[in-house]
Formats: C-alpha cells, structure tokens, sequence
C-alpha cells in the first residue's frame, strides 16, 4: 500500500515532526530521508540542500509523506527502553532505485504499543511509501517475546537483486526480485552443517542449533555477505558459509558495519548478565589486520585508556558512518540519555576533552555544536551532498536532523519551521502539546533586529514563566527563534511542572510589537 500527503496540513513544514528517529541518503546527491514520529503520525520528510560558498548547508526544498496506516509504524515502542543492542537502533538503507529507502515496521500489540514486528517499509519516493506486510510462521508463537524476531539489519545485493533482513530468532529473510515474481525464503544458520537451511513451517526454533541472526552486511569489495549471529560472524562466499572471526567465535555479536578508506569493519557484541549489559567495541582496519580486535580509547595526549571504556558506559551503537579514514560510531547508553558519536581514525576512538574534574569526553555532540539544544541522537549516516563532498547527517529526539558538510567540524540544523507571514502576527508552538520536561519551541517572525521578551500565562492570565528578557534575536524571513533558548518545557519560573491545560504564550519586542500563541501541557506532579 501507499501513502503520500501531497497538499495537506503538512505542506510548508520543514519537518514532518522534530523526533525524528532515522536518517538516510536518498540516491541522489544533496538529498536525504528523514522518519519521524510524534505522539499521533509517523511520516517520512525529503530533505534536499546545496552548499554555500562558505561551506554552510543550506536547505533547498523538503517535502513529507505520512504513512498511510496510523496502527503501524518504523519506530519500536521499546526505543528508549530495551537494554539489548540489537532493539535500540532503526536499521535504514538506501536499496537502490526498486526500493528506495528500507526502514522496518511494527504493528500494535494487545496493548497498543508498537512492538509486534510486521515487515518492512519500502521508500521509493513521496508517492511510494509502501508497506510489506511479513508474517511469523507459528513456531514464532513459542518465543517469549515477539520482538525477538524483530527485523534489525538490511543488506541489497544490486547485482543478484536480493534484499536480505536478519530476523533474530527467525534467521535471515531474502526477497528476491530476480525474477518476473519476487520470492521471499526465510533461512536459519545451521550451526552443525554449517549452511543456510531453509526455515520448514514446521520445525523448531532451537535458538542452540540455529543462532539468532542480528545483522548481515555485503561487503564493499567482495560482494560476500556477512552476518552477525549469536554465535560469532560468518561469512558466505560462493554459496560456502564459514566463520570469519576467531576473536569473536563464541560471541554474541549485534552488529556489523563497513566502510571508509582504509576499508573498516566494525562489530558490536552485547549480552545481558543478570542485570547487567556486557558490551564491546571490535574492529578490522585496512588490509593488514588479519582479526578483529577492541577499539583502542584514547586520552587527548594519544595514550591508550587500559579500562574498556565502552563496556564501563554502557554504550550501544546505533549507527555508523564512514567518510574517508574515519568512521562516525553512534552510541546510546543503556538506561539513561546519554547520546553521542565517537570518532575512530587508525588509532582508535580519541577523547578530545578533559573537563574541570579531568574525565576524559570522548562523545561527541551537544557539546561539540552537533546539536543545537541537548536531545537524544538516534540515527546516523553519510550521504552524497555534492559531486565532491560527503555529507553527515544525524536524527535527533525533538531537535530535527543537523547535517554537516565538513566531516562534523560545523554543523547546521533543520528544525521543524514553518514560513510565518506577519511578524510577530502569530506565533507557533512546536510542538504544541507536550509534557513537563518535553521542549515547545516558540516560533515566531521579526522583520528586523529586535529586544524580545517571551511569556507564559495561564487561562486566567496569571503569568507562570519569563523565558526570556529583553535578548537580541536577528531578522528572518522565516523564523528568528534561537532553539538553544526560546522554548517552553512546561514549568513555571520556580521549576515546578504546571497543571495539566491550555497556555498563553506572549512575545513582544523592543518595538511595540506584540504577538501570541498557545501551547497545552499535559500536566504533572508539583516536584
């Protein structure tokens, strides 16, 4: 099925919605897909940019298509919950032109949350966003978790046509369209034959005899296809299957990445020990390396840190991008917000701060302009942004998608910005419904440089909040909101969240100018 929104409430925006959960290139050069989802719609955006002569990225044009189905979506409910590797990230791949971009897709569950998986999402255009059902076989019935076969690695063979899908607990899924019909087999890795053997409806999911598979990779220079299993990574290479890594033989490893030049492979292995995640960081880079190996952190001056650093922040990746010797890892900590990237040259991950207290900073991010307000990274990828130039592109939870044409050394920021027509005539909450800790950003326009002055009043006209005083804001077109400031988080001037219900927000400059808009919170407990 297909959906597109065309000319609907959505047309002017930027953005379909400021969370957005994954990025990814859209075949051409300067052209990126963003998914994103708020608490009603899930859609994907078009954005297109070109690069200014000072380098800067400018966005050209954005379009948006919202799904057509309210009950299925490309982000898991669990996101932010689950502890295992494999479920924290959006798996997104750019399949060519017969797909486009490939996202997965969840459907409701008996408690209306988004964790039943249910195939996959196909992006070929604004027009084509479209939904491929893939049912589980019944034996998936015994497993103790749906999720558990949930789609977490794509991989398109161009040449053979064949998209592959690792399905955890059901193996590796191959849709053919070789053929004047597609196919779609299901295999499982026989550990003891060491082959793909078909999966039979009637066989038993034994998880010892045949390892889950989390994700699967072809390789850049060979055309083999890799996989990442519960059981180390093995590798088929004309139509033969064997263990590619004694380092991480037994392991259980969740992911697997290449790119760069040098060529780079990065691996991810994760497992729960009690209460506890256990995770690492592995590599092969260049030509000599014969194994993998854990990435090296380094300190500021270049000396390698004898503690396993990722393990000790219990870092998940969710993404990882490659341009030229580096590769962008983006990692998540396990139950907290903490987000960021680490950047990996030949030598390792190097910190590039020692703070006051003298801890090392090895994530990039809000700190480093990646971001322009503090929010969750949740997706990342290298894109064409000219005929010369690669661009980096990341998603955030409730700040848009920054991208950057200079390797990550400056960064521009797309947020959700609606072209406005009177200065200061309305004012626009994005979004406007949040709850106390969430961010409102407060959208308006001024015609030239101004004092502004930001309010927030309740329904009886008693103002709760200052946010800002009499600071300098710039003339835009558009909008001249600054993000870093000019937003409301549901509290009042003393910190405590405000009751549930509708507010007033006033802005007025230095001009005699006034404008208003509204904003509901859902309310929360007095702290």
């Amino acid at each position: 099925m297909a959906g597109a929104l065309g000319s609907s409430a959505f047309a002017g925006e930027t953005l379909f919605s400021n969370y957005v959960f994954a990025v990814g290139p859209a075949g051409q050069n300067g052209a990126l897909w963003a998914f994103s989802r708020d608490n009603s719609y899930s859609g994907v955006t078009l954005l297109k940019f070109n690069v200014a002569d000072k380098g800067t990225v400018v966005t050209e044009s954005t379009a948006q298509s919202q799904v057509e189905t309210d009950t299925l979506t490309a982000v898991q409910d669990g996101i932010f919950e689950d502890d295992l590797a494999e479920r924290r990230r959006i798996p997104a791949i750019y399949a060519g032109s017969k797909f486009g971009l490939v996202l997965p897709m969840f459907a409701m569950d008996k408690n209306d949350r988004y964790l039943r998986p249910a195939g996959y999402y196909t992006v070929r255009d604004l027009n084509n966003v479209i939904e491929n059902p893939v049912d589980a076989p019944s034996m998936a019935d015994d497993l103790d978790k749906p999720m558990q076969y949930t789609m977490s690695g794509f991989a398109y063979d161009s040449t053979a046509k064949r998209l592959w899908i690792a399905r955890g607990a059901l193996g590796v899924m191959v849709h053919d369209v070789s053929g004047k019909k597609s196919a779609d087999t299901t295999f499982v890795l026989n550990l003891k034959t060491k082959k793909l053997e078909r999966l039979k409806d009637n066989a038993d999911l034994d998880l010892e005899k045949y390892p889950e598979i989390f994700d699967v990779r072809l390789h850049p220079e060979t055309g083999d296809l890799w996989l990442a299993t519960a059981k180390g990574i093995w590798v088929m290479s004309s139509g033969s299957l064997k263990q590619i890594s004694d380092a991480l033989k037994d392991s259980r490893v969740t992911g697997i990445w290449m790119g760069g030049k040098p060529l780079q492979i990065i691996a991810e292995t994760a497992y729960k020990k009690k209460e506890d995640v256990i995770g690492g960081l592995w590599r092969i880079y260049g030509d000599k390396a014969k194994d993998f190996a854990k990435v090296n952190f380094l300190d500021t001056a270049g000396k390698v840190q004898k503690k396993d650093i990722y393990d000790e922040a219990d870092y998940t990746v969710g993404d990882v991008a490659f341009i030229g010797k580096t590769a962008y890892v983006l990692v998540r900590a396990v139950g907290g917000s903490i987000s960021g990237y680490l950047k990996l040259d030949s030598l390792g991950a190097r910190a590039w701060e020692k703070d006051d207290d003298g801890k090392l900073q090895w994530l990039y991010g809000y700190e480093t302009g990646a971001t322009d307000r503090k929010a969750i990274i949740t997706s990342m990828c290298s894109f064409p942004l000219s005929k010369n130039r690669t661009g980096l592109a990341i998603a955030t939870y409730g700040n848009g998608v920054s991208v950057s044409a200079d390797s990550g050394a400056t960064w521009s920021v797309v947020l959700n910005r609606a072209k406005l027509s009177n200065n200061l005539g309305s004012i626009r909450m994005v979004p406007s419904v949040i709850t106390p800790g969430d961010e409102a950003l407060v959208s308006y326009k001024l015609g030239k440089e101004s004092k502004i002055t930001i309010e927030v009043f309740s329904y009886d006209m008693r103002k709760v909040r200052t946010i800002v005083k009499d600071v300098v804001r710039n003339a835009d077109a558009s909008r001249s909101s600054n993000p870093k400031e000019d937003f409301w988080d549901g509290r009042d001037d003393h910190g405590k969240d405000c009751t549930m219900g509708v507010y007033y927000i006033r802005v007025k400059d230095n001009h005699g100018h006034i404008g208003w808009g509204k904003a509901m919170t859902l309310g929360g407990n007095f702290r």
